[in-house]
C-alpha cells in the first residue's frame, strides 16, 4: 500500500497535468456515471434539489474527439419520464450556453455571471434533459486532431452525435429503454432531423447497432432551407424598416440565394444589411441591445458563407456575456468536470 505522502504526491502530480491539459483526454473522456455527478455548482440555489451530471463522452478514440454534456434528471419520477436531447445551432453555438443556461434548463446564469437561479419553466419538469455541445470545437468539446475542425459538415456532425448517444447510454444504461426525443432550434433544423434519420436507419440493423428508443423529434424556429431562410431574412429587414428600399431592391437584384457561393456583390450588399442591424438586436428588433460589449455583433458574413447567432428574445440582452463570464470561472469548470485550460465561448 502506498504511503500517505506518496498518494498525495501522485494526486498533486495528476492535478498539475490536468491543469495543463496533458491528461484531458485520458481522464475526462474515460469517466463514469458517478464521477460525472455534479455535487454543487458555484452560486447554485440551495433549493429545489437538482440531480445533475456533466462530463465528456468520447466519440472517436483514434482522433481523441470528445463531446461535453450537461444532464439533468427530471424533477420528479425520472425513471418514468422520457429522455430529451437538446441541440443548439449557429452553426457553432453552445447548447449549454443557450438551451441549458438561458432557455429550458433548470439553472439559469444570473446577471453578471455571478451565480445561478432556478428556472420555474424548466423542461425537466416533464423530461430528463440532456444537453451536448456539438459539433466538436464548440464550448468545452474538443479534439486532439486539428484536421477534424475542417470537416464539420452535417454528416460528420450527425455521426459524432450518434456515437455520443451510444456511448452516453452505456454510461447511463438506466435510460436505454426510455422514450427518446431529439430537439433543438436554429441550425439544429439540420442537426435534429439528420440525427433522427441516422438513429432510425441504424435501429433497423440490430446486429451492428444498439437500439435507441427514438419516439420523435422537435425543431423550433429551425433553419431547414437556406434559400427561404436568407430570402426571408432580407424581406423581414425591409418590411420592418431596418433597411432602406434602395438596399433591399439592390440586394434582391444581385443575390441568388439558391446557390451556396454568393457573388462578391451580394456579400457586399448583405454586409450592409447586417451593418444596419448593428445597433439593435437582430432577433428582437424592438428590445434593447446589450451595451456591455459595444463591439459585439449578432451577425456576420465572411468568405466561408453566412453565419448567424440565433438569439431568442424576452430576457436580458446581455445573457451571452453573463454566460461566458460564468462558464470561464475556474471553480465552475472544476465543478462541471470541464477542461480547465479551455476558453469557453457561447459561439465559435
Amino acid at each position: 500500500m502506498a504511503s500517505g505522502a506518496g498518494v498525495m504526491t501522485l494526486v498533486l502530480f495528476i492535478l498539475c497535468l490536468i491543469t495543463h491539459g496533458s491528461l484531458v483526454t485520458g481522464i475526462k473522456a474515460e469517466s463514469s456515471q458517478e464521477n460525472d455527478r455534479i455535487i454543487n455548482l458555484p452560486g447554485q440555489p440551495s433549493s429545489p434539489p437538482i440531480t445533475q451530471f456533466s462530463g465528456y463522452i468520447t466519440v472517436n478514440k483514434a482522433h481523441g474527439r470528445a463531446l461535453f454534456y450537461w444532464f439533468f434528471e427530471a424533477q420528479s419520477q425520472p425513471s418514468n419520464k422520457p429522455l430529451l436531447l437538446w441541440l443548439n445551432g449557429g452553426p457553432g453555438c453552445s447548447s449549454i450556453g443557450y438551451g441549458a443556461a438561458v432557455e429550458l434548463g433548470p439553472l439559469r446564469v444570473s446577471k453578471n455571471g455571478d451565480g445561478l437561479h432556478f428556472n420555474d419553466f424548466a423542461w425537466n419538469k416533464e423530461a430528463n434533459l440532456l444537453f451536448v455541445e456539438s459539433p466538436v470545437g464548440v464550448g468545452f468539446s474538443y479534439t486532439n486532431t486539428s484536421s477534424d475542425l475542417t470537416k464539420l459538415n452535417d454528416g460528420f456532425v450527425a455521426e459524432d452525435a450518434y456515437n455520443f448517444l451510444v456511448n452516453w447510454l452505456k454510461r447511463f444504461p438506466q435510460y436505454k429503454t426510455h422514450d427518446f426525443f431529439i430537439s433543438g432550434e436554429s441550425y439544429a433544423g439540420h442537426y435534429v432531423p439528420q440525427l433522427a434519420e441516422l438513429v432510425y436507419d441504424r435501429n433497423k440493423d440490430r446486429t451492428k447497432y444498439p437500439l435507441i428508443n427514438l419516439k420523435g423529434f422537435i425543431v423550433g424556429n429551425p433553419e431547414t432551407n437556406d434559400y427561404y431562410d436568407y430570402k426571408g431574412f432580407l424581406e423581414y429587414a425591409w418590411s420592418h424598416a431596418v433597411i432602406s428600399d434602395q438596399l433591399y431592391y439592390k440586394s434582391k437584384q444581385v443575390c441568388d440565394f439558391k446557390v451556396d457561393d454568393w457573388s462578391s456583390e451580394c456579400i457586399t450588399n448583405m454586409n450592409k444589411v447586417f451593418a444596419d442591424y448593428r445597433e439593435i438586436d437582430i432577433y428582437n428588433i424592438y428590445a434593447p441591445s446589450c451595451l456591455l460589449n459595444a463591439t459585439s455583433s449578432s451577425a456576420e458574413l465572411n468568405g466561408n458563407g453566412f453565419r448567424r447567432m440565433r438569439v431568442p428574445g424576452g430576457y436580458d440582452p446581455c445573457f451571452s456575456i453573463y454566460a461566458a463570464e460564468y462558464f470561464n470561472r475556474p471553480d465552475v469548470k472544476l465543478a462541471l468536470h470541464a477542461a480547465t485550460h479551455t476558453e469557453w465561448e457561447v459561439c465559435k
